[in-house]
């Protein structure tokens, strides 16, 4: 099954989504208007798109995801892969390590990741 793609404000709304679930949709309003100044109705609007698309269920008034934030990550990761580099997980790290300065802990935890095949 592909995961349902998740656009930029949506994404911020899961992040809060993700830290409080179980959450009743009147909370989840309060805390949407209070981190991202929305509106309860931009929240309910929110939930409902979510829901419609797979993302998350809002049953009896309780949001709770259906898709992980390390799933969402992973569906958008890919997407960049196949857009800008052609699938090419070479080319990824190439300009990823181009646009900045890592240091040897970083080169040591993506060499540990990559020779285990985890995370």
């Amino acid at each position: 099954m592909q995961t349902p793609k998740i656009f930029e404000s949506e994404y911020r709304f899961c992040l809060i989504l993700w830290e409080n679930e179980p959450v009743s949709s009147r909370e989840l309003s309060e805390l949407c208007k209070e981190k991202l100044g929305w509106s309860k109705t931009t929240t309910y609007t929110v939930i409902k798109r979510l829901s419609d698309r797979g993302v998350l269920k809002n049953e009896n008034a309780v949001v709770t995801s259906l898709i992980s934030k390390d799933e969402a990550q992973v569906s958008e990761i890919d997407e960049l892969m196949e857009k800008k580099f052609e699938g090419s997980i070479p080319a990824f790290l190439a300009a990823f390590a181009r646009s900045r300065k890592l240091s040897y802990k970083e080169i040591s935890e993506i060499r540990r990741i990559i020779e285990r095949g985890d995370e």
